[in-house]
């Protein structure tokens, strides 16, 4: 009796129902957005291993251009710059990574902690301000501040009597300067994720905490960061995901292009774009393949790691 029961369940899962109709009509926009705009241009990934020349369109180009196999990845690694521009990628990313949990984290604990409902909604709408900036006119502003011959600061170090400085060709300085800029852009964004993760803790746990006479601190240790876990190991994971890609506009805008600071600034979207500049397609499209398996297995491990850990926060 009980299997034909399990029988029958089966058979009414299987069945298509009205239900499942409606789903996949819903579902279809997405799926073909998907379909054309994320994997229909994968056609384009054997640029990476042919002799690109333009005959004609776009698509006979590529079907009447000759393969050349790893060609392009040899061109690629035999030139000395692309390890610099690898380490100016992973170093870049790993201290952005490091610093896009801590700061918005603790950002979020400390305006979560603020009795004055106003003044947390100014903190949060001052913070996120910079997110919606452009570079274009973050480096516009960053030229008023540093231009040699009208800059702010270079007047008011001439006022003092000392000589003004070429601030973009001062390459020393720049790696903190596309770091502090990376924060002071994407602090007020990634607070909210965790400011909205505090908001959503049921009280309770605070109000059972206050009456056995836990402080701030223990709050924030036993019960705050418990319950955050699961949204920073994501933020984490998706972050590692893009661990070899950069911001064009943080790395080729905001320093201007400037060739004086080349050996801090190239990074490997930097590069794409400079290759296509000068017509190299196949040598381009070779690094952006790279760029792509090297952020897919990164994520990968990433997330294999955390499963290990902790499965139950494991993303895949």
């Amino acid at each position: 009796m009980a299997h034909k029961i399990e029988q029958a369940a089966i058979k009414r899962k299987k069945r298509w129902t009205r239900d499942d109709t409606e789903l996949s009509i819903l579902a279809l926009p997405t799926t073909i957005w998907y379909f054309l705009f994320s994997f229909l241009p994968m056609f384009g990934i054997i640029i990476a291993f042919k002799d690109y020349k333009i005959k004609g369109n776009f698509i006979d180009s590529i079907l009447q251009s000759d393969w050349c196999g790893f060609k392009n990845f040899e061109f690629l690694f035999s030139s000395g710059d692309i390890w610099m521009i690898l380490r100016n990628t992973l170093l870049y990313n790993i201290v952005f990574i490091v610093l896009s949990i801590v700061l918005p984290v603790t950002a979020a604990l400390l305006i979560g902690q603020l009795h004055s409902k106003r003044l947390a909604k100014f903190y949060q709408t001052a913070m996120f301000l910079p997110y919606f900036l452009s570079w274009v006119v973050v480096t516009a502003l960053l030229w008023a501040f540093l231009s040699y011959d009208r800059g702010l600061v270079n007047s008011l170090l001439v006022q003092f009597g000392m000589d003004p400085h070429q601030w973009y060709m001062e390459k020393n300085m720049w790696p903190w300067l596309i770091v502090f800029m990376n924060v002071w852009k994407s602090l007020g964004y990634n607070m909210v994720v965790y400011l909205a993760t505090i908001t959503g803790i049921d009280r309770t746990y605070y109000e059972a905490a206050i009456i056995d006479g836990a402080s701030i601190w223990q709050q924030i240790k036993y019960i705050t960061l418990p319950l955050m876990k699961t949204v920073i190991i994501m933020m984490f994971i998706l972050a590692v995901g893009r661990i070899f890609y950069s911001d064009f506009g943080l790395f080729y805008q905001v320093p201007r292009d400037s060739n004086s600071l080349y050996s801090v600034t190239q990074t490997i979207d930097v590069f794409v774009f400079k290759q296509l500049k000068t017509s190299t397609t196949g040598m381009a499209s070779a690094a952006a393949f790279l760029q792509s398996v090297a952020g897919c297995i990164t994520i990968l491990i990433a997330n294999g790691i955390v499963r290990k850990v902790d499965p139950d926060s494991a993303m895949i």
